[in-house]
């Protein structure tokens, strides 16, 4: 008991000290990206530059079982501690902190569509200006606040709960079935937008509020995990015209995101990630959680007797049917487009896993879904990312492209933020107006 209370000790003193540190900036500017994961916590300490950022300290703590819950937090001062650590090891990699940071949020409840919204002008000879283009986004978001309010409550079995917008993005604009990317001095009888939104419940959001607070950090932004992954292989590219299929495999979820042309269609998530898998394994062979994910990892690091791997591939074999169907789910619910994109990028720990990987590429599981073609299956590599480069050398697969998508989210609010926004181009003033 007296070593218990003094290691509680230490651990508080350590974290004040590296809270009192972390008010102490440089004078560049920093961003602070924190992956709350229900395995990992990551942190990553970037440099904003001319082109981009640069990532100057990385570091990277442990959840316990009981930190996290289907991708939300469940214990508040146990993940202040590991995020601490995190934090901790990225500023000493680092040389410096910083207190402006871009928190994500995952989860079964976080919901992320894309509404479609027709408005009708009354006067269409009138051009349109900027207090109009905002009272017809503030539209769209209202409508879809309350679709994702009246699903939620369906999912909870009628249970009411208080929801909030974390991301908002511009999808597409059409006056009169015209295409345009600033419709600022066009005139029309109707213009539609196509606005990607996604909410999430307060109770989870005030959690990461908390956090952010006991961390003595500013939190600049809160983002949908599977939109900053989005985010991360869009850029700032106006004119982008990728279509891809991302799918973020973590510790207890699974979050994929839809881009078509350019455009978050929306955003999936489910909750079985790769403590699933290990489970399967503690349950079917009788062995510890401990051992079971030591199992699952050897399958893919040659550590596995040889013996063992038929009995451990079995029992993993059925979570991944699971996880499967739960992929033909959310792909199926994506009614608003034609066809999906054919390119699958995966990141995230638990897409590590090598009979997940095969089980994409080698079967026909896309069959019963609109694929023109076999889809082509790969994870997303950091060079992949737009505008974030690593000058440490440690950010080197896919489990960190998560924490770099929050990164490239933290650098489109300071832009939107900035002093030069006011005399930029029409879709810096929408995406502003989009921000929470």
């Amino acid at each position: 008991m007296k070593q218990l209370m003094l290691d509680k000790i230490k651990t508080i003193k350590s974290s004040v000290v590296a809270k009192a540190g972390r008010g102490k900036q440089a004078n560049d500017q920093y961003l602070v990206a924190l992956d709350i994961g229900t395995e990992f916590v990551k942190a990553l300490v970037g440099k904003i530059t001319d082109t981009g950022i640069e990532i100057v300290g990385v570091g990277r703590a442990h959840q316990s079982l009981t930190d996290m819950q289907a991708g939300a937090i469940a214990d508040i001062g146990a993940v202040v501690n590991n995020c601490d650590a995190a934090l901790s090891q990225a500023e000493e990699q680092a040389g410096v902190s910083s207190r402006s940071a871009i928190i994500g949020i995952a989860g079964e409840l976080v919901k992320g569509t894309t509404t479609t919204v027709r408005c009708k002008r009354k006067n269409p000879e009138k051009e349109l200006d900027t207090p109009e283009v905002e009272q017809i986004i503030s539209l769209v978001q209202k409508r879809a606040k309350e679709r994702a309010k009246q699903q939620l409550v369906w999912e909870l079995g009628g249970k009411d709960v208080e929801i909030r917008l974390v991301n908002s993005a511009l999808v597409n604009i059409e006056i009169d079935g015209y295409p345009v990317t600033s419709p600022v001095g066009f005139k029309g009888k109707e213009v539609v937008v196509q606005l990607y939104t996604a909410f999430a419940p307060m109770i989870h959001i005030g959690a990461l509020e908390r956090t952010a607070k006991e961390l003595d950090l500013d939190l600049v932004a809160v983002a949908a995990e599977p939109f900053a992954v989005a985010r991360s292989v869009i850029g700032d590219d106006a004119n982008a015209s990728m279509s891809a299929i991302l799918m973020d495999v973590g510790g207890g979820t699974t979050d994929i995101a839809v881009i078509n042309d350019g455009g978050v269609q929306g955003t999936k998530m489910f909750g079985i990630g790769g403590r699933a898998y290990t489970r399967s394994i503690e349950r079917d062979l009788g062995v510890s959680f401990v051992n079971a994910e030591e199992l699952k990892l050897g399958l893919s690091n040659g550590k596995v007797v040889e013996s063992k791997r038929p009995i451990i591939e079995k029992s993993l074999q059925k979570t991944l049917e699971v996880w499967i169907s739960g992929v033909e789910l959310a792909l199926g619910e994506f009614t608003q487009l034609d066809h999906l994109p054919r390119r699958i990028l995966l990141c995230g720990g638990g897409s590590s896993l090598d009979m997940l990987m095969e089980r994409l590429e080698s079967s026909n599981w896309y069959a019963d879904l609109p694929f023109t073609r076999k889809p082509v299956v790969q994870h997303i590599k950091p060079s992949h990312v737009v505008g974030i480069t690593d000058h440490t050398g440690t950010v080197t697969d896919h489990t960190f492209i998560t924490a770099m998508g929050l990164l490239r989210v933290g650098l489109d609010t300071v832009q939107q933020d900035g002093p030069d926004t006011n005399s930029g181009s029409m879709r810096q003033k929408i995406d502003k107006i989009l921000r929470v």
